[in-house]
């Protein structure tokens, strides 16, 4: 099925039962000053669920995506939902940017305007791209699959399929964080002819390097990470527990309640984001709620854990990715690679430490990601040129 376009038109029904739910809410207790040692703390989630029932706008947030041009097209028996940006400068370089959890394609939605239209905003307008934002098969306005299966590795061959068949494009960019390091990861090992270079703001949790039983040979940096990530799935890890052996059983309680799914939510943008515990600094109500909702509206939040499970049993492993890669860390995220072990797993050209910003990068440091982006592929602009 060819590209159609795609417009967001939330029924006055969903919404409706939505303001129902608010306005019933079963409240849990919370130990005397537990703060978020014990998960999101009851007094904020209550703050922000007021608002969310009392003032947030769900019509004028969906007339703000809608500004974006969007389309949905059939993959290997999935409807892919993506924004597809033209750049505005003289030779725009196609570039995929994919998400992960638990934000949406949302994450990059302040960055796409800087990528396609430099110009506009002080820069090079020979600096542009065309941007492709998809949503990732079962979340957001992305069909949830209904076969078992779709793993980052499965997704990366959609992607490929979705930039060549779809879109038309011979050679492209991509990026990404999260789950969209991973997919962008497995776009490179499996299809380098594809690709100028990748661009990721983070590796993952690197399985083989944990695995290690031989610590001798890990060099003291590879260590402390072995020892920080231990440290940071046993402190942190629970929702990928779950998520990874059971996200049918969380999907109901998450799919039922606006709450609930919430809650689970919301700690993690303050736990992985540069906010120094207070998620005013990095997110406005808005901001937050609107991520939420992409997974409410189109009941995803279940699909979406499930690429969890997927991930843990049915993913490839990866061999060395040859593709030019650039490296972007931002000093707040969670679990910095160890330079030595990128390097022999990857073919660094460019690695960039960010002095500010966690997880979320394009949501928190929109203009240092857009320029490290830029920056890394700049050269491989002037080699197209010169082949040319």
């Amino acid at each position: 099925m060819a590209a159609e376009r795609f417009h967001i038109d939330v029924s006055d029904e969903i919404l409706d039962d939505l303001q129902y739910r608010l306005h019933h809410i079963r409240w849990p207790d919370q130990v005397e000053n537990a703060g978020w040692e014990r998960g999101t703390e009851l007094s904020y989630l209550k703050s922000l669920v007021s608002y969310w029932r009392d003032h947030y706008d769900w019509r004028a947030q969906e007339s703000k995506l809608n500004r974006f041009s969007q389309f949905r097209c059939n993959i290997d028996g999935i409807d892919v939902h993506f924004v597809h940006e033209r750049g505005k400068g003289p030779d725009p370089m196609p570039l995929i940017l994919t998400h992960g959890w638990p934000d949406s394609y949302l994450r990059y939605q302040k960055i796409i305007p800087l990528l396609t239209d430099p110009a506009s905003y002080g820069s090079n307008p020979e600096d542009s791209f065309d941007v492709i934002v998809p949503s990732l098969p079962g979340f957001g306005f992305s069909s949830r699959p209904n076969q078992s299966g779709v793993n980052n590795h499965r997704v990366s061959e959609m992607w490929a399929k979705l930039m060549t068949k779809e879109l038309g494009y011979e050679k492209f960019a991509a990026g990404g964080g999260d789950m969209g390091s991973g997919v962008t990861r497995y776009l490179a090992a499996n299809h380098p002819e594809l690709l100028y270079g990748i661009h990721l703001t983070d590796i993952g949790i690197i399985r083989n390097l944990m695995a290690s039983p031989d610590q001798v040979r890990l060099s003291e940096e590879e260590l402390r990470y072995k020892i920080n990530a231990e440290e940071w799935i046993a402190q942190e890890g629970g929702y990928m527990s779950i998520q990874s052996t059971r996200p049918q059983t969380l999907s109901y309680g998450l799919s039922d309640s606006p709450v609930g799914l919430a809650g689970w939510m919301i700690e993690k943008f303050r736990a992985w984001s540069d906010c120094n515990g207070d998620l005013q600094q990095r997110f406005s109500e808005d901001e937050l709620i609107t991520q939420i909702m992409i997974y409410w509206v189109t009941n995803t939040i279940g699909s979406a854990a499930h690429m969890y499970y997927e991930n843990s049993h049915s993913l490839p492993q990866l061999d060395y990715i040859k593709v030019p890669t650039g490296i972007a860390l931002f000093s707040a995220d969670v679990l910095l690679p160890p330079k030595e072990w990128a390097i022999r797993n990857l073919n660094i050209t460019r690695w960039s430490s960010l002095p500010r910003g966690g997880h979320f990068a394009a949501m928190e440091e929109p203009e240092l990601l857009t320029r490290d982006i830029r920056a890394f592929y700049k050269p491989y602009r002037a080699k197209i040129q010169n082949d040319i």
